[in-house]
């Protein structure tokens, strides 16, 4: 048996890396008011940007449910697959508990569970990693193991461009997202333990948000796995190829790739927003 590697619509794959390794994705959705949109599929980035500017209602994004896992994992089973899912941090949705669900309804199937700890492409190098191994011949069980001993050495940070997304979505109150704006105030968010932090702010403008965010990457660069590096972006591509041809000129990984953040993602971010990902080595 084959083995599969599903993933989640916030691990922000790109279509050519999901297609290059046949990664499976379930969607979350975002809602706009009464209107329910299945991240990846209804609305692409630009959409779902054009659909903010114009809807009345700001943006809530909802977790994919179990009987959605049901459906595909039954698909992937009768095709003769064996499934490993990946996905966005227990702590940040209720997905992976639906995956979970999911799982032990068909509790005499091959399917293997991960927490991934993590968010955006946090999430996506582990899949790519999973894929990779699955190519190799690693077994279900020895890719699951691999990957939870990984899920404590996957690196996210990001700076965002406006405080208007993160107010809307209820992180920030109102004054603090205006004094932030006028202060020209750009948080560096990270992800540690599965949930977002901020450990520090960067005031000024976003170039030199840039440059710290890159600093922070690359501050203990001989720790990074020479693997996979990603940078993810919310509309903001000048940043995201200029960091990404910077990681290549100092050869850090033999894979630095550019992603768009989906939608579900970009709800909590907003545009301008760009984020480095990378796996530290084992100790």
């Amino acid at each position: 048996m084959s083995i599969k590697i599903v993933t989640d619509s916030t691990a922000d794959l790109s279509p050519e890396l999901k297609s290059r390794y046949g990664i499976e994705v379930i969607p979350l959705t975002v809602h706009f008011g009464e209107e329910v949109y299945y991240d990846g599929i209804d609305l692409t980035q630009d959409e779902f940007l054009e659909k903010v500017n114009t809807s009345p209602h700001f943006p809530k994004t909802g977790q994919a449910t179990p009987a959605a896992f049901l459906e595909l994992f039954r698909r992937l089973l009768a095709e003769g697959h064996e499934i490993l899912y990946v996905g966005i941090s227990s702590d940040l949705s209720g997905t992976y508990a639906s995956a979970c669900l999911a799982a032990q309804e068909l509790a005499d199937a091959p399917i293997a569970t991960v927490d991934s700890r993590n968010l955006s492409m946090g999430i996506g190098v582990l899949a790519l990693h999973a894929a990779e191994m699955a190519e190799q011949g690693t077994s279900l069980q020895a890719i699951a193991d691999r990957l939870r001993a990984m899920t404590a050495r996957v690196r996210t940070s990001f700076i965002v461009d406006t405080l208007d997304f993160l107010y809307k979505g209820g992180r920030l109150t109102r004054a603090q997202a205006l004094i932030g704006n006028v202060l020209q105030i750009h948080p560096r968010i990270e992800v540690v333990d599965g949930k977002m932090c901020v450990p520090e702010k960067i005031r000024g403008s976003k170039s030199k948000a840039k440059t710290r965010l890159l600093e922070w990457a690359t501050a203990n660069k001989e720790r990074i796995d020479d693997n996979w590096i990603a940078v993810t972006h919310c509309r903001d591509e000048e940043a995201a190829n200029d960091l990404a041809a910077q990681f290549r000129e100092m050869e850090l990984a033999r894979n630095v790739v550019i992603t768009k953040a989906g939608a579900v993602i970009s709800t909590h971010c907003g545009p301008g927003t760009v984020g480095i990902i990378y796996v530290e080595k084992e100790a």
